[in-house]
């Protein structure tokens, strides 16, 4: 007699096998088969208490195990509470699998209620959509997988009917698809890079997101030492390499006053070097920074460019690791920007960006990276403080900084500390929020609380939609819809079972954090600060 499961037990054996230990959502009557699949496959089934949130926490999880992150949503609206974390996971770049519960087809046909085309829905912000069927349903989840974590990594939806997760089949399921080998390229084009990167007497790199999905920090690292090729980054992939190493130029991409020093480097450049890196991150400000006729263009990615953000000479669609291994093989170490222009932009950038303010933004971010360990992981919403920390904060190692770096959507940063907390309970972890996102998904202090995390939620307090009232007032417009009241964070976190401190200056804010990272449950620190803070600092 053939062994048989639920299909769901198929979808949550696949997901087992390619490391998922955790799924985030909120649970429906037409989700109940599914989370009961999880946990029998060894999947923990967490409650949040938003499906976006839940989204974020999974991704949190995701950028410290690797493997896909999981959300569940119920028909309907909690499957529609969805759409923004699923939007960002296409742009960013994360493999997140979104299971949302839906009717059985002879019941949608003739039954209305909470009844929409799900699939119509999430189609645009996905690499795929499929419907659960109990006949495919092994071929199904291994095809999710697949096209999540391969390529370009993103989201990938299965609707599943009700009546398909509590079907019966056989439990052997077909072998895994196998992942594709590393590629890398070859022919003339490939002679000609590395003939280039040879005559090269002033070669940069770009970094962006791909060549941390390639695993690439280390062939990133190697390259720039062996021929003194200095690295600037997307803020998605800051930390690719130590951001304290003589080579690094830290991240760039929503700063106008970064890309003042920045973009004439790169303009001045005699090879670019584009490896994984994907413009979304990037303002307008970097369109067609060069031109083919202009510059010798290397581009390296995981897919076409079909973003036409900028064009390049050469163009290899190939892993970023062995790609760079192999361009650098053999090739003799230059001397390059013999004139201390590597030295003297990273000059430029830390006196434009100065971090001996006695108080305000700048001074927060200061302290905060001076007393935390080294090997802290920080989480930074949407808003004015974003671009400021990201120029300021240093990061050493892959991942260490998590945003919203495409989409660039609030209420991000205290469910990906959760996730990365959760993940990483050893770890010193920070989230950078404005107050008014903050105060879009405060309600996700609870779930720290009932999963006994202790991360640290940092609060800038200025009563404003900070980067939009400073947007106002550089076209002369009123600032209608950026004020709000001054509200107390602190005892937020008080009254979701935390500790909550309100700071006012450097001593303050260096106390608080030094008690947050030895208590045993989370901490809000409310740091006040002024209005208008972050004028000619971004």
């Amino acid at each position: 007699m053939t062994d048989t499961i639920r299909a769901a037990d198929a979808l949550a054996r696949r997901l087992y096998d390619a490391g998922c230990r955790t799924a985030f959502g909120m649970p429906g009557g037409e989700v109940l088969t599914v989370i009961d699949a999880l946990e029998t496959a060894g999947i923990r089934f967490i409650l949040a208490k938003h499906e976006n949130a839940a989204g974020f926490i999974a991704e949190g999880v995701h950028h410290r195990d690797r493997a896909p992150a999981i959300l569940v949503g119920t028909i309907g609206p909690g499957t529609l509470n969805c759409v923004n974390t699923v939007a960002n996971a296409l742009q960013d770049q994360v493999p997140l699998i979104v299971l949302s519960g839906c009717m059985d087809a002879d019941d949608a046909a003739r039954y209305t209620h909470q009844v929409i085309d799900q699939q119509s829905v999430f189609r645009p912000i996905t690499k795929a959509s499929f419907t659960l069927t109990a006949g495919a349903a092994h071929t199904i989840a291994d095809k999710a997988v697949a096209i999540a974590t391969e390529g370009r990594m993103g989201p990938v939806h299965i609707d599943v009917p009700i009546g398909v997760a509590d079907a019966r089949i056989p439990s052997l399921a077909p072998h895994h698809c196998v992942p594709a080998s590393a590629a890398i390229p070859v022919g003339e084009d490939f002679l000609l890079a590395r003939e280039w990167l040879e005559a090269a007497t002033r070669p940069v790199m770009l970094v962006g997101v791909d060549a941390l999905n390639h695993d690439a920090a280390q062939a990133v690292l190697e390259f720039a030492e062996d021929h003194n090729v200095p690295v600037l980054t997307t803020y998605k992939a800051k930390g690719v390499i130590p951001e304290d190493h003589a080579l690094s130029l830290g991240g760039a991409g929503l700063s106008p006053l970064a890309d003042t020093h920045l973009v004439p480097f790169v303009q001045s450049a005699d090879l670019i070097l584009c490896v994984g890196y994907d413009p979304i991150e990037m303002r307008p400000g970097w369109r067609d920074v060069w031109t083919p006729a202009s510059h010798r263009v290397i581009d390296i990615t995981a897919v076409p460019n079909h973003h036409y953000m900028h064009q390049s000479t050469l163009n290899f669609v190939t892993d970023c690791a062995a790609t760079l291994r192999a361009l650098s093989e053999g090739l003799d170490v230059q001397d390059t920007w013999a004139g201390g222009e590597i030295y003297q932009l990273k000059a430029d950038l830390a006196a434009a960006f100065p971090s001996d303010d006695a108080w305000g933004p700048a001074a927060v971010i200061d302290t905060c990276r001076k007393t935390v360990p080294r090997d802290a992981l920080a989480s930074a919403d949407s808003g004015a403080h974003r671009i400021l920390l990201s120029q300021m904060w240093e990061c050493y190692a892959p991942r260490d900084l998590m945003q919203s770096s495409a989409l660039c959507t609030m209420g991000c940063a205290v469910p990906l500390a959760i996730g990365a907390k959760l993940a990483s309970p050893e770890r010193v972890v920070l989230s950078f929020s404005g107050d008014a996102g903050f105060l879009m998904v405060a309600g996700e202090l609870a779930t720290a609380a009932e999963l006994n995390l202790a991360p640290v939620f940092v609060v800038f307090v200025d009563a404003s939609l900070a980067l939009i009232e400073k947007k106002q007032r550089e076209r002369q417009m009123p600032d209608h819809g950026v004020n709000f009241a001054q509200h107390n964070f602190a005892a937020m976190g008080v009254a979701f079972g935390g500790a909550g401190v309100t700071v006012r200056n450097r001593a303050e804010l260096e106390t608080a954090l030094r008690d947050a990272m030895v208590a045993p449950t989370f901490t809000v620190i409310a740091a006040i600060i002024d209005r208008g803070s972050y004028d000619g600092r971004i």
